[in-house]
């Protein structure tokens, strides 16, 4: 049988992400997906998720940060934005690894970081390249996914509007992580679908400790997985993040330790 020649290597479709607050029971997150689809209708959507707890910019800024490292190179949307149709600013940020969009409140500069830093950074002012009406309470639609689409479709970033001085952005207050003799205290970072503590403390932190540990005077395994503790029991151990974690093997370690997002946790030996 003859063979036919390849033909040229497809297109590279643009991607574009979306990290929202905006829930699954209304019609926000189809609102976007319609904008995207009728203005860049060539681009991969990816839903990072819709379930970061409303207004939760320090948990949309962890659940990005540490997503976009793994994902295409592409336009990455985040709106969790409880100062919507106020004087916060929208943003465009560009980095070595992407572009990243939305609001101003210090949820996109961890991802930015992640990706390699911010290297220019535009405010969200051109009319041309939003929504002909914008809304003071839908910015997601009518301001940041119109503008990642026209990103997504080569727009250069300067065109939505003039250049801001990284140095202004808005950051997040660094959360608490400190060095003991005998272990360290860290501020509880997120807690994640299956009740799982991952902490601000960076995995290096936990080498060198015991093979029990006292988790807030609770005892529990130094291990590397769930499965390193008994049924019930719990675990510290480095995530997938490289970020110290800790776990109860078939439970929830956010119930048994009664911890949430901004509590301090003390990680020592017996």
């Amino acid at each position: 049988m003859a063979s036919h020649p390849a033909g040229p290597p497809a297109a590279r479709r643009p991607c574009v992400s979306l990290t929202t607050d905006y829930g699954l029971a209304d019609g926000f997150v189809a609102a976007c997906h319609g904008v995207l689809a009728r203005f860049a209708p060539t681009a991969r959507v990816i839903d990072v998720t819709h379930l970061v707890p409303p207004g939760d910019v320090r948990r949309g800024a962890a659940v990005l940060a540490q997503t976009v490292p793994y994902l295409p190179v592409g336009v990455h949307v985040g709106v969790v934005d409880p100062g919507v149709g106020t004087e916060r600013r929208g943003i465009a940020l560009a980095t070595p690894g992407g572009l990243l969009v939305g609001p101003d409140n210090g949820l996109l500069l961890p991802a930015a970081e992640a990706l390699g830093g911010v290297t220019a950074a535009v405010e969200l002012t051109n009319p041309a390249w939003l929504a002909p009406t914008v809304s003071r309470t839908f910015h997601g639609r009518d301001v940041f996914v119109p503008v990642a689409a026209r990103l997504a479709l080569g727009a250069p970033p300067g065109g939505a509007g003039p250049a801001v001085d990284p140095a202004t952005l808005v950051r997040l207050p660094e959360p608490v992580v400190r060095a003991e003799t005998a272990g360290f205290d860290a501020e509880v970072l997120t807690v994640d679908h299956f009740g799982n503590v991952q902490l601000a403390a960076p995995g290096p932190l936990l080498d060198g400790l015991p093979s029990r540990v006292l988790v807030n005077g609770h005892e529990a395994v130094h291990g590397r997985t769930f499965g390193d503790a008994e049924p019930g029991g719990l675990v510290a151990y480095v995530d997938s993040a490289g970020l110290v974690a800790v776990a109860v093997h078939t439970g929830r370690a956010a119930d048994v330790l009664t911890l949430s997002p901004g509590d301090l946790v003390t990680v020592t030996t017996p």
